[in-house]
């Protein structure tokens, strides 16, 4: 099959023409061939950025499966084929009134998160009044509500307009939940106001549903068969905007097309050398980035328990502060993980680092959250340099903003660190879950 490549080939064809990293002592064990043309597709304009409920993201599926059945993968118990398909609740405001002590509140100073079809508060009593003053932290408050749940009114100090205008824009694309479990509300009013006298809210929702699918294929234990070892990534991204610019396509070349390449090569690998006591599963998580929903689902589908380590791989595209071929890995400290990993390179240093960008908070960000809530060593691999990229979430992030010769090398070390895991020799420590913060009940 010919793949249409994205645009500055020539740098592409550079990175292709460099020699593996020097000094690596690792064998070529995966092809860069086979890597370049699965990044190659997933990357490409043709898949229009991936969007979730998109059939572009379908042909993403498409591909990924045939990439399992080629290896000789076979489905997850309980499942007739790869796709793991489900539906989840898009929640849309769609009308949403304020009146506070006699006085009507510009929709532009108004902002909601509801899980509810309909809300009417015309007394305190219906609902918990918080105040967000000048000196107070507005994120800390809201995220606080959100872990509790219920049916709040948050008056915020003009001072913090920006944010609240952030917090608006994401709250007026809708919410999307799995299962609408909690009926609640937030409903925020940008005003110098303190205190409630007379109140009047009326607020409705739409609710409809919407289909996503997660690949998932195993490569079955020969001895330890109910020891699962997950290699994970998003397939997902953002899609394109609707412009007539040159470029307008989100390809998700490093986010995370890179990642969704790096499991399909793991598994022809361990699927070639045929050696793998445990079972391993290789999930392509759906709609990352818009909650984390594939993870979720896929993590009700098993009993979490025989999760032995996730190795979720996260943008590796680019070579790290650490070198190339070099990896951090977010959360460390919550497990021995990292530790077991650097011993099996048998090198003189390590290639798993502690994540060096702790103040991004980034053990949440990504679909290892979901699991290490449920106790698994559920780790994210990322190489990026995210206080240098200029391409994350950005149009740019294509095929020619990648290094694929560190990419490679980073899968390369990726096979032979978790092979301790594979052999079933090694067993990292659980997280604890008591550690883990929550999803919110809300947003």
């Amino acid at each position: 099959m010919t793949y249409k490549l994205l645009k500055k080939s020539s740098t592409l064809a550079l990175s292709l023409s460099l020699p593996l990293i020097a000094g690596s002592c690792f064998a070529n064990n995966i092809s860069l061939e086979q890597v370049t043309k699965d990044i190659s597709y997933l990357a490409s304009d043709d898949l229009n950025g991936r969007a979730s409920f998109t059939q572009d993201i379908d042909k993403a599926a498409d591909y990924i499966s045939n990439r399992f059945k080629e290896i000789g993968l076979v489905p997850m118990a309980g499942n007739k084929d790869f796709k793991q398909s489900f539906t989840i609740s898009q929640i849309a405001p769609v009308t949403l009134s304020v009146s506070l002590n006699g006085k009507e509140i510009a929709d532009k100073n108004l902002a909601m998160a509801s899980t509810m079809a309909k809300l009417h508060w015309q007394s305190a009593k219906d609902f918990t009044t918080h105040t967000v003053g000048q000196a107070d932290n507005m994120r800390q408050v809201l995220g606080e509500i959100n872990q509790q749940g219920g049916q709040h009114l948050v008056l915020v100090n003009p001072a913090h307009a920006k944010l609240f205008n952030g917090y608006r824009g994401y709250f007026s694309r809708g919410l999307n939940k799995l299962a609408i479990e909690h009926q609640g509300a937030i409903v925020i009013v940008l005003t110098e106001q303190e205190t409630v006298k007379d109140i009047d809210i009326s607020a409705t929702t739409t609710i409809t549903e919407q289909r996503l699918t997660n690949v998932v294929g195993v490569l079955p234990g020969q001895q330890q068969t109910n020891e699962i070892v997950l290699y994970s990534a998003h397939y997902d991204h953002l899609g394109a905007t609707p412009s007539d610019s040159e470029d307008n396509i989100y390809n998700g070349a490093d986010d995370d097309a890179s990642g969704t390449t790096a499991i399909i090569n793991l598994a022809q690998y361990f699927a070639k050398a045929g050696n793998n006591n445990r079972s391993l599963m290789f999930s392509a998580f759906t709609a990352e980035e818009i909650g984390g929903f594939g993870s979720k689902y896929f993590s009700q589908q098993l009993n979490p328990d025989d999760v032995i380590a996730m190795i979720n791989i996260e943008m590796i595209g680019k070579p790290s502060k650490f070198g190339p071929g070099k990896v951090w890995m977010t959360g460390m400290d919550r497990s021995n993980l990292g530790l077991l990993l650097n011993q099996g390179l048998n090198s003189q240093e390590p290639v798993v680092y502690q994540d060096p960008y702790p103040e991004q908070n980034l053990f949440y960000r990504s679909d290892n959250a979901t699991l290490a809530r449920l106790g698994v060593p559920a780790h994210s691999f990322s190489s990026t340099q995210l206080d240098k990229d200029q391409h994350y979430h950005q149009t740019s992030d294509d095929l020619a903003s990648l290094n694929l010769t560190s990419m490679h090398q980073v899968i390369e070390h990726l096979a032979v660190a978790t092979q301790g895991l594979v052999d079933g020799k090694i067993t990292p420590s659980r997280v604890d879950v008591n550690n883990v913060k929550g999803h919110g009940k809300i947003y």
